[in-house]
């Protein structure tokens, strides 16, 4: 992709933030000063309960209107305002981009899970993860479009393994976005869980190309590795076809089975339709996304 591209990906980013978002106000925060309820109290003028005054509270809070008419001492409690805390994931492996189409979809993806997050005021980190390499990227880096750079030049023992999210330093009760086509082998129960630990709130984006899940493959072809750049001579015949279909269908049903157990919300993102479009078709209903306030 070209300079040009990403900062047009960039732009479609950027405006479909402005109508959705990421879902920080499905659940209850700890941490810094921000804009979005939190589980303790704090000062906020979101009324929440009374107690009883202790010497050391805040007198300000002190609730005089009671005081008058009983002649003790109570505090009126606020409810605390936090900053959301959301981990963003790139799975940078050679499937996300060896299509021009499905490219453009990561990058959309990608650049609107991290402005999404920073627009919200979310303290964000940003993780490359391509097999057993990881390196985290400065958010505000995004919109220098250099991470592709970054992500093509990660080398590790294997780049077709699945990502390794083990080495992602994860924050703790954080909103975790893993992009990724999900075309990996193995069982998808160790990712999630691994996104799921110290109680993270798994999000799956998942671009696909329409000829990955429904091919119309027949006769000879020349297949090419998109991981390991090999090439490997097929013949389709209609059975051929049929079991990759259906090993296709299995693999994502394993993957919405996972979700489901770990409460995580998952998006399958079609590649070919309109950005905006898509998100509303697929992550809104899911859960993985909500409407901008």
């Amino acid at each position: 992709m070209t300079a040009e591209e990403l900062t047009r990906c960039h732009a479609r980013a950027l405006a479909a933030a402005g109508r959705l978002r990421l879902p920080l106000r499905s659940r209850v925060w700890k941490g810094q000063a921000g804009e979005f309820q939190g589980a303790g109290v704090g000062s906020s003028l979101d009324f929440q309960d009374h107690r009883t005054y202790v010497p050391g509270d805040d007198p300000r809070h002190i609730n005089w209107q009671a005081y008058a008419r009983t002649g003790q001492y109570t505090m009126k409690l606020y409810r605390e305002e936090v900053r959301p805390v959301v981990d963003v994931v790139l799975d940078a492996s050679e499937s996300m981009f060896f299509d021009p189409q499905k490219a453009e979809r990561v990058a959309e993806l990608f650049c609107f899970a991290v402005e999404s997050a920073r627009r919200s005021g979310a303290n964000t980190a940003v993780f490359l993860v391509r097999g057993d390499a990881v390196r985290p990227i400065p958010p505000e880096s995004i919109s220098r479009h250099r991470w592709l750079d970054e992500a093509r030049a990660m080398k590790g023992a294997d780049s077709a393994l699945p990502p390794d999210l083990s080495r992602i330093p994860f924050h703790g009760n954080a909103i975790r976005v893993l992009v990724s086509d999900l075309l990996f082998p193995g069982d998808p129960e160790h990712g999630i869980r691994m996104l799921a630990a110290r109680q993270g709130s798994p999000i799956l984006l998942v671009p696909f190309l329409q000829s990955e899940a429904a091919p119309e493959w027949t006769g000879n072809y020349e297949f090419i590795d998109a991981e390991r750049k090999s090439r490997h001579q097929h013949r389709i015949e209609p059975s051929v076809l049929k079991r990759y279909k259906e090993s296709y269908t299995n693999h994502f049903t394993m993957w919405k089975t996972a979700c489901r157990r770990h409460q995580c919300r998952m998006a399958r993102v079609a590649c070919e339709t309109d950005f905006q479009t898509a998100l509303f078709a697929e992550a809104l209903p899911s859960g993985a996304l909500e409407t901008a306030m």
